[in-house]
């Protein structure tokens, strides 16, 4: 490569990178648009719920097959990805493999196990693709994918094959390169796959070949940089993001709601008859109260943010939904889209207005997420269990719920028929207190 190209290589890769970064710090901003939860204790269950979910991918493989095949894809394109250090670093310097006379035969073993793992997620994209495609499996079709995020899956698959084919075209030309006579390159690497590969160069030029390498070279890693950047628009945002999500996760039992902590205090305050009447009171008369439960993502707390921006959108929320196996309009994964559609419309609002949210007559509910879908919700947790990534869709429904009681008066009529019982029988049924044990003595 000449001066002009490690100048041009540089320009694009601070282009690439600087992008990236500026998705990076929306992201952070969005999320911390959330309120404020403590998520720091217990470290040592943290790491472990991280290294056994995010990093051992614990929860992908109760789905064998494709827990198996996400594992190629993963391990692949990650471990692959080691390689881009060299390629940045030749591309800055004009220099060719440049680790190899360092690393000596780990070199060889190295680039064998990038080729085996480029073909395994070949493999592993190919199955994907038929079964989303040909196979239709029905959380691929269902109702709540359409639009983007259904082609998004698709156009995925279709980088992620591209990378790779790129990648042993860019191996099988550099090792032609390597055999011909004197050598246009020297020595380094073993290549299994890219051998097989190699003999489509024989009988082209040098120069020709020379150029070839190049072309996939460029494509390879200039694909990376657009394929790193489309993150940010894609539900692969997981990849990076699944390791939070899973250190931030909530370790309390599933089914043990938390309390909100102004309630609790209202509470208190009635039950103890010898309370200050006054002590609940704002220091600041003009303060405005705090929200019950939450009508839109400045409502939801940042670790709720955070599980919307690292939805897969794989869908076995729903389908293992029983609202939604009934026919119910609630989708655990359309909950986390909507969140996430709204919480990016919240983020191109506040960069339109200079940093500033302006109130734009739209919420999260009732503008995405209906009350219907809501109360659709069982709470059994199914989808929380079912989470690979340990995302909770079932804790935004909950404090939405919480706003349509609490601050709308909108639960639905079952619901208040039982709380006005709880309140006059001191039980959810219609019966009075004194014939509440009538049951037992029938036969």
């Amino acid at each position: 490569m000449s001066y002009l190209d490690n100048i041009l290589f540089a320009i694009v890769l601070i282009a690439g990178f600087g992008f990236f970064a500026l998705s990076v710090k929306k992201i952070i901003r969005n999320i911390n648009l959330g309120v404020d939860v403590d998520r720091k204790d217990n470290p040592k269950a943290r790491w472990a719920n991280m290294a056994m979910i995010a990093l051992g991918q614990s929860k992908m493989v109760k789905r064998p097959v494709a827990g198996i095949l996400h594992i190629f894809v993963y391990v692949g394109f990650v471990i692959i990805n080691i390689e881009l250090l060299e390629i940045i670093i030749d591309g800055l310097f004009g220099t060719h493999r440049i680790f190899a006379p360092y690393l000596g035969g780990v070199y060889d073993v190295l680039i064998a196990s990038f080729e085996i793992l480029a073909i395994l997620v070949i493999f592993a994209v190919t199955v994907f693709w038929i079964r989303r495609n040909l196979v239709r499996l029905n959380r691929f079709i269902h109702s709540d994918l359409t639009g983007f995020p259904k082609s998004d899956a698709n156009y995925i698959l279709y980088f992620e094959t591209v990378l790779m084919i790129l990648f042993l075209l860019m191996n099988a030309s550099d090792l032609h390169l390597q055999n011909v006579p004197g050598g246009v390159f020297h020595k380094a690497g073993s290549f299994p796959i890219s051998q097989f590969i190699a003999p489509v160069f024989n009988g082209m030029s040098n120069e020709l070949v020379v150029l070839l390498f190049e072309a996939f070279w460029w494509l390879h890693i200039v694909g990376i940089l657009i394929f790193m950047n489309y993150l940010y628009f894609s539900k692969h945002l997981h990849i990076l993001l699944a390791f939070p999500n899973t250190y931030f996760a909530n370790l309390k039992p599933e089914g043990q709601f938390d309390n909100l902590a102004s309630v609790t205090k209202e509470v208190k305050l009635m039950m103890d008859p010898n309370a200050d009447p006054f002590a609940a009171a704002p220091a600041d008369e003009n303060a405005v109260p705090a929200k019950f439960g939450a009508s839109d993502v400045q409502d939801l707390n940042w670790v709720q943010l955070l599980n919307a921006y690292t939805c897969t959108e794989c869908g076995r929320c729903t389908s293992s939904c029983p609202a939604n196996q009934t026919g119910k309009k609630l989708s655990p994964r359309k909950i986390m889209m909507d969140t996430r559609d709204r919480l990016q419309e919240v983020g191109k609002n506040i960069d339109a207005n200079k940093g500033v949210f302006v109130p734009d007559n739209k919420t999260l509910l009732n503008d995405y997420i209906t009350p219907e879908e809501l109360w659709a919700c069982t709470s059994c947790n199914a989808c929380v269990e079912e989470c690979p990534v340990n995302i909770s869709p079932l804790s935004i429904i909950m404090d939405m719920r919480r706003y349509l009681v609490m601050e709308q008066s909108a639960a639905p009529m079952s619901l208040n028929a039982m709380m006005t019982n709880i309140e006059n029988n001191g039980a959810p049924w219609q019966y009075s207190q004194q014939d509440r044990l009538n049951w037992k003595n029938e036969n």
